[in-house]
């Protein structure tokens, strides 16, 4: 009886990780690109159990077939998140604080009204640049008067739809824009900060809609957003992060095609998830807030912070401006099909209308 259970299970868990490959934009089938951790482990115990517990013949077979086929191709996929894989960003050497930047990422989730923790956590943390999504008017009342003072120039774009944004920083800025880049309700965040040291560097603040049934039926107009930032880094190629809940993993098809578009580097790479997204449950979470940067940036470090009653972890980072060392990175760069796919995406993006 065991064998065909866990026969079966390693065979939907299969098509699980084959239907993520399909290169489709419907919810359902992007939906599969993020569990991928989950799938994995999943699959590693059917195959354990299947070892230990199924006598040899058909369904034994199946079972290890199947898991370990799966195995394989999610580990291909999440291996370079992990400290077995070379860091893509090099740490920071030296101290030099007047060309680091910190940011503190926080989705404060609309409905929560938690937001003394998250003004403890910026007042310990200190970061340059404080940006908050899901942000509304309230939230907006809350974050004026412990802010204000100590990070007077701010972005703020308070929305009742799930998508406000707030960004504060004590740096200047320069340049600054709200643009709604693909859909009309969805906004971003465009402006230059100047440094302590003078040096001035580009920011985009993103946040895009999630391919879900509540929220919308493809991922294309998310996947567009991203994409068409990727295209403006590389046609006007400069010192550059891109910050946000992105409502996509690290590991996912069109993230990897953001990086490759727009020649950007995850500090992630070869030093972990950190998974910020669900914080209320533990083995259903993956990294769903980034920050991207330039070849331009080294790290000095990067953690999650703790939980303060949103849906997400907020993300603390520092990065130093060292375009001295932009050779010790090896930037991704996209070739003429993935451009000209990134190209069409766009386009449909912007005509396309949303149903859900």
């Amino acid at each position: 009886m065991l064998g065909p259970v866990l026969g079966s299970i390693a065979v939907v868990l299969l098509l699980a990780t084959l239907i993520a490959r399909i290169e489709l934009h419907w919810w359902w089938i992007r939906s599969f690109e993020f569990p991928r951790l989950q799938i994995a482990y999943l699959a590693l115990a059917d195959l354990l159990l299947a070892i230990i517990f199924v006598e040899p013949g058909v369904w034994q077979w199946v079972a290890l077939g199947a898991t370990g086929i799966t195995l394989l191709i999610q580990i291909s996929y999440i291996l370079p998140w992990t400290p077995l894989w070379p860091v893509q960003v090099q740490a920071a050497k030296g101290d030099s604080e007047d060309s680091t930047i910190t940011l503190l990422i926080a989705n404060v989730l609309t409905p929560n009204r938690q937001a003394q923790p998250l003004i403890d956590m910026i007042k310990q943390h200190q970061p340059d640049i404080i940006l908050t999504l899901e942000s509304d008017q309230w939230w907006q009342d809350q974050l004026d008067p412990a802010l204000e003072a100590q990070w007077p120039n701010s972005v703020k774009i308070p929305l009742d739809n799930l998508y406000g944004m707030h960004f504060y920083s004590h740096l200047e800025l320069s340049n600054t824009s709200v643009e709604w880049l693909i859909q009309d309700d969805i906004p971003s965040i465009h402006t230059r900060v100047t440094l302590a040291n003078g040096d001035s560097i580009r920011f985009y603040a993103l946040h895009p809609r999630p391919p879900a049934p509540s929220e919308s039926e493809k991922s294309l107009w998310r996947d567009a957003e991203l994409l068409l930032i990727g295209k403006k880094i590389h046609q006007d190629p400069q010192p550059t992060l891109v910050a946000g809940d992105l409502n996509d993993v690290a590991w996912s098809r069109t993230t990897r095609l953001f990086c490759r578009i727009g020649g950007m580097l995850d500090p992630r790479r070869g030093r972990g998830f950190f998974s910020t997204f669900h914080a209320k449950y533990p083995m259903l979470r993956w990294p769903l807030d980034h920050v991207f940067v330039t070849e331009h940036f080294t790290l000095v470090g990067m953690k999650r912070l703790e939980y303060f009653g949103s849906d997400h972890f907020p993300i603390l980072a520092t990065f130093r401006y060292r375009p001295s060392r932009q050779d010790e990175h090896e930037t991704p760069e996209a070739n003429a099909e993935e451009r000209s796919e990134a190209s069409e995406t766009i386009q449909q993006g912007k005509t396309e209308q949303q149903e859900t």
